[in-house]
């Protein structure tokens, strides 16, 4: 069942390096709409809770540490086929196989900093959009 919502966090790295206007004006100019969007941090606990589904991978612990390290930001994104065409215009994880005009390709820096999260499922979407969101904060 395809839906139109998708979630995204620009991450710590494109906050830090001052990327946040470009990253929100390709994700605009993709045809998406901004229904939800705030500046925040997550804490240690927040990003081991967010990534929980990574908890035994190796990069687990690195990850919990990059995502907590700096502000994000979050933001629920609407358009038809939100997840399937919002992955496609972040781009391949890997920055150096995404494609051009990709975010990842501008501007991530490296696989593990890759500038931004972008759900890859309807249901994970919905999750995430919860996780950060309260309802009131969903329009």
């Amino acid at each position: 069942m395809a839906t139109n919502r998708t979630f995204t966090m620009i991450k710590p790295d494109a906050v830090a390096n001052g990327h946040i206007g470009n990253i929100l004006a390709m994700i605009t100019n993709g045809g998406f709409k901004i229904v939800s969007l705030k500046l925040t941090q997550l804490t240690v606990a927040d990003a081991k809770a967010f990534y929980a589904v990574h908890a035994e991978r190796p990069f687990y612990g690195e990850l919990v540490e990059f995502m907590s390290r700096g502000p994000i930001v979050a933001a629920i994104l609407e358009k038809e086929n939100a997840v399937e065409d919002f992955r496609t215009l972040i781009g391949a994880t890997n920055p150096a196989e995404a494609a051009e005009g990709t975010i990842r390709k501008a501007y991530a820096t490296s696989i593990g900093e890759n500038a931004v999260h972008g759900s890859d499922s309807n249901e994970n979407a919905a999750i995430e959009s919860a996780f950060h969101f309260a309802v009131r904060e969903q329009f």
